[in-house]
């Protein structure tokens, strides 16, 4: 069995319009619920073997908060430059590269692309993957090079605005 979380970035800042959009930073409130995605995801004992995320500033920011969320080393995130402006296809390829040996990989990125790929396996598409919502899917392959003709199930999505903020 191969599992991949799919993951948005946070929420992030427009505010300094001389950075480029790959180093757009992540705004408070993009930090706030992505530690609270990180909390749902550590109480559902979600342990990839693997984080890989884009290069730009707010996926990596993303991955970070993340891995400290759920126990995963910081130092240990793969930074892959194509999955900036990547399609599905490069998505799927990057996917298909990997080491057979990781069971489960959690995988930043960037819209629009994320929801047309975690469109490719929702029962009921959605019009946009929100910033620092999280798409598990579960296939049924040993091997990442056949998880495109591999049956596949929805483990959860789970988005920012689902999860109740704790009072204190």
């Amino acid at each position: 069995m191969k599992t991949i979380y799919i993951v948005r970035h946070a929420k992030s800042s427009w505010d300094d319009l001389s950075l480029s959009d790959h180093d757009r930073p992540l705004l408070p409130v993009g930090v706030k619920r992505t530690q609270r995605v990180a909390k749902f995801l550590k109480s559902k004992n979600v342990r990839p073997g693997l984080l890989l995320s884009s290069s730009a500033v707010r996926a990596l920011a993303t991955a970070r908060i993340i891995a400290g969320g759920i126990g995963y080393p910081p130092d240990k995130i793969k930074v892959e430059p194509r999955l900036y402006e990547a399609s599905a296809d490069t998505i799927l390829a990057e996917l298909c590269a990997l080491s057979d040996e990781v069971e489960s990989v959690m995988i930043f990125g960037h819209n629009p692309t994320l929801t047309v790929f975690v469109n490719l396996y929702l029962k009921r598409s959605i019009d946009n993957l929100p910033t620092s919502g999280v798409v598990a899917v579960r296939f049924k392959a040993d091997k990442w090079e056949n998880i495109a003709v591999a049956h596949f199930k929805v483990n959860f999505a789970v988005f920012p605005k689902m999860l109740k903020e704790k009072d204190g």
